[in-house]
């Protein structure tokens, strides 16, 4: 640590920890009450004061209805109406990015599933240094247009950048050609690296994604899928995705065909995870939703209030 890191420190002692005034702190570190105030600034920015500001428990009856009924706790988020997708989207992703700041700490590794609704969360992060902790690419980005990685890559570098933790990529196709192919890669040492930390995730981080909806989910809208996947996936009666799994409205998502060929963790592996953190904006993402909810996929629901009132309205059919 060096002379002005020391300064900070002492500087933040005295005023977070000991409830010293800020003119007191000036007097005693002999300098000015704006220069303390400069000071402070650095040590929050620096990560050496890490502030939380604990979000209350949302949502009252809503969230209590949702919790009785599918065994997650809930974060209903208030939303004003009428309010555009993009932006009720960025309410909720606020929300949940306070979430990560105070569940995510020193030693843990978080799971990332890219897509738009974590892409959102992603702009609201605080720098927060943390000490030997890791996140983790959950599934593949690549397609037949592109490499995908840029995608998927930048996302889990800007957590990692946020968090001053050590990014885990994982290279690969969000969809193989062939089960077969995937078989034999998830041989690989390099991939079994990278499934092995993903196992030992303490939190993962997650959004559905709707076949149709106002705020279009990556994975149906940037190539990764071909027509002939699409008319599968309507022959299969898929209704979305979590991790690039495909479900069908009762939860079910073993024998979908494609999903032998997707590399995102299927419900059954997401269960190990201790904590599931699954963020949700918008109506239109009702029905996948509670497909994830009746697959077991979800600890924790962030959701905006309008689509929490649609999604209580309709009783869950437990498989």
């Amino acid at each position: 640590m060096d002379g002005r890191e020391e300064l900070m420190h002492e500087a933040a002692t005295l005023y977070y920890l000991q409830d010293v005034t800020m003119d007191t702190v000036a007097r005693q570190l002999g300098m000015s009450r704006s220069g303390v105030s400069r000071l402070l600034k650095s040590a929050r920015e620096s990560g050496i004061v890490r502030i939380q500001v604990r979000a209350p428990r949302a949502g009252g009856a809503v969230a209590r209805r949702i919790e009785a009924a599918y065994g997650v706790r809930a974060h209903v988020v208030p939303v004003r109406s009428p309010l555009t997708e993009d932006v009720r989207l960025d309410h909720v992703a606020r929300y949940a990015a306070q979430l990560v700041q105070e569940w995510f700490a020193d030693g843990m590794t978080l799971g990332l599933a890219w897509g738009t609704t974590v892409a959102a969360v992603a702009a609201h992060l605080v720098p927060t240094s943390l000490k030997e902790a890791v996140v983790v690419q959950l599934n593949g980005a690549a397609n037949t247009q592109s490499s995908g990685l840029a995608y998927g890559t930048d996302l889990v570098s800007q957590f990692a950048e946020a968090f001053d933790a050590i990014p885990e990529h994982f290279p690969v196709p969000a969809f193989f050609d062939f089960a077969e192919t995937r078989a034999l890669m998830w041989r690989e040492r390099s991939v079994r690296h990278v499934l092995g930390v993903q196992a030992r995730a303490d939190l993962v981080l997650f959004g559905v994604g709707a076949l149709v909806a106002p705020v279009p989910s990556h994975v149906y809208t940037s190539g990764y899928l071909e027509p002939a996947d699409r008319d599968a996936l309507a022959a299969d009666g898929v209704v979305g995705d979590v991790c690039t799994v495909f479900l069908r409205e009762d939860g079910s998502w073993e024998d979908v065909a494609i999903n032998a060929r997707a590399t995102g963790p299927d419900p059954r592996q997401l269960q190990r995870i201790h904590r599931r953190v699954c963020v949700v904006a918008g109506e239109a993402k009702v029905v996948p939703l509670r497909a994830a909810l009746l697959a077991g996929a979800v600890t924790d629901l962030v959701i905006d209030e309008p689509t929490a009132v649609r999604l209580v309205r309709t009783a869950p059919a437990r498989r």
